[in-house]
């Protein structure tokens, strides 16, 4: 029997499972609607979807290096008991190997992408849900490529709450290059140097900065001196060069890459559930819905 998108389709809005799985589904039964959804809930994958409207906002970052390649790459679960699961951290490691062997262009790519096993990696993440009984999902990744005379700087603080993956161009020195992704992870700049920034964010702040002066009751004649001068401390905020470095303070951070022959070239700062608007739950509520799973 052939298999239309109208069949697809339905079967996902009444499993919550990936396309490809409801394809896959249909095919196996011949396009019985309802022994596709025994196929699916057989599998652990419609169980998996009954979890797809709950908040995944804790899990891991994990980067994983190779040569000149390297990848960057959130996971997502719902609390951090599970980040500490050995299945999750499985899952993570095998996501992260995947993706720096596949290189897809798009997490929508990346999802549908087969692993070594011939599973989808949305079908493997399901896999995943339904032993781990959480939901799990691949939130975001990026991959970066280097040349023999740069250096990757990879680290993860709290374990993986926080990742960061730096490329330093001109020096092979990986310490130096891991050295400022922890700055990075502690100060979480949003550029690394001022002609970063564009025009309209300067001239924001730079209005501002000055109305901040005028209300501060400062004559005009000196504000616009002092309002230039107060930008600079903007830029010591959020452009990683002008920042003081964390292991050093009296060295800015763009000279003390320059004293090792090179230059940031770029970096990606991953922080667990950023920008996922989280549940409100106390530890103990936490812990009971452990408890009763």
């Amino acid at each position: 029997m052939a298999i239309t998108a109208q069949m697809v389709k339905e079967l996902r809005e009444k499993t919550g499972a990936g396309m490809m799985d409801c394809k896959k589904a249909l095919q196996e039964v011949d396009g019985d609607m309802e022994k596709a959804i025994d196929f699916l809930r057989e599998k652990g994958i419609a169980k998996a979807a009954k979890k797809g409207d709950r908040i995944a906002a804790e899990g891991l970052t994990s980067i994983k290096v190779e040569g000149n390649e390297a990848v960057i790459l959130e996971v997502n679960a719902e609390t951090d008991f599970v980040a500490k699961n050995e299945g999750f951290q499985t899952l993570v490691k095998e996501l992260g190997e995947h993706l720096l062997s596949a290189k897809p262009a798009s997490l929508e790519e990346a999802l549908q992408g087969s692993m070594t096993n011939g599973n989808t990696v949305e079908s493997h993440i399901n896999t995943a849900i339904s032993k781990i009984g959480e939901k799990l999902s691949l939130r975001r990744f990026e991959i970066k490529t280097k040349t023999d005379n740069d250096a990757f700087g990879a680290y993860l603080h709290m374990g993986g709450r926080i990742g960061v993956l730096t490329v330093l161009e001109g020096t092979t020195d990986e310490e130096a290059a891991k050295d400022v992704s922890m700055h990075i992870a502690a100060l979480n700049p949003k550029y690394i140097s001022r002609d970063e920034v564009s025009q309209e964010e300067v001239e924001h702040e730079r209005q501002v900065l000055t109305q901040q002066a005028l209300n501060e009751g400062k004559p005009e004649k000196i504000v616009e001196k002092m309002v230039e001068g107060r930008l600079g401390k903007y830029f010591e905020e959020v452009c990683v060069n002008d920042q003081s470095f964390v292991k050093n303070p009296d060295e800015k951070v763009g000279k003390f890459v320059a004293s090792k022959g090179g230059k940031i070239s770029e970096f990606v700062r991953y922080e667990v559930g950023e920008g996922i608007e989280k549940r409100e739950d106390n530890f103990a509520e936490e812990v009971m819905s452990q408890v009763k799973k």
